[in-house]
């Protein structure tokens, strides 16, 4: 009896080791798919560690036809703020603007570039991944901001230092603080409000002078 139970006890562990070496591929193979989604989803997740967080919420058809409404019969060079997954420089480029959008998210930045190419208008759709606050704004005539309402009293400071005596600044979802707008396109979450550094309503296209003209 006691040949038997030492036999039964000298066999157990190699049948044991094919599920350790189960359990050992398993655990490799959850580990991976962690740290590939961590890797994957980092970029969407890192703002929320900001001192200021700016979120991705795509513009809306209408607020994307706001800014091209404000954008007619201007020209220069124009740079979006925050651009997401670029529909506000592809749409500024199809109409001529040499446009630039600046993102923190390479992920959104890289789908924006892809875009861009796809639709023939790379030449004159650009794309970077920077901090906005890093950048020099007074080579952009028109200045598009997709931003929330904490960095707002920032970016006017830095407005104030940088946007060129002809220059515009449109901004989606959120005004300036202090600034008085020239006018304002659209209403509630599609509204846009223009402003500019020396101008005021005199220059201001006669269709979109106030809010309800804007959807007309």
């Amino acid at each position: 009896m006691d040949t038997d139970l030492q036999g039964e006890l000298e066999a157990a562990p190699p049948a044991e080791r094919p599920r350790s070496k189960v359990a050992l591929v398993m655990a490799s193979i959850t580990g991976a798919a962690a740290v590939g989604l961590t890797v994957v989803s980092w970029p969407f997740v890192a703002p929320a560690f900001r001192k200021v967080c700016l979120p991705y919420v795509p513009a809306t058809t209408e607020q994307v036809m706001n800014v091209l409404r404000v954008l007619k019969g201007r020209s220069g060079p124009l740079v979006d703020l925050g651009s997401g997954d670029g529909r506000i420089v592809i749409a500024a480029a199809a109409v001529g603007f040499r446009s630039v959008g600046v993102e923190l998210n390479p992920w959104l930045v890289l789908y924006s570039r892809l875009w861009a190419r796809r639709e023939g208008l790379a030449a004159n759709a650009a794309f970077q991944r920077a901090d906005l606050f890093s950048l020099d704004l007074s080579r952009y005539q028109n200045v598009v901001v997709f931003g929330v309402r904490q960095m707002m009293p920032r970016l006017e400071i830095k407005l104030a230092h940088q946007l060129s005596a002809t220059g515009c600044v449109i901004a989606c979802r959120f005004p300036l603080p202090t600034w008085r707008p020239s006018y304002v396109v659209g209403d509630g979450q599609d509204a846009v409000w223009v402003y500019f550094r020396q101008t005021g309503d005199e220059d201001a296209p006669e269709p979109v002078r106030r809010s309800s003209a804007g959807r007309s």
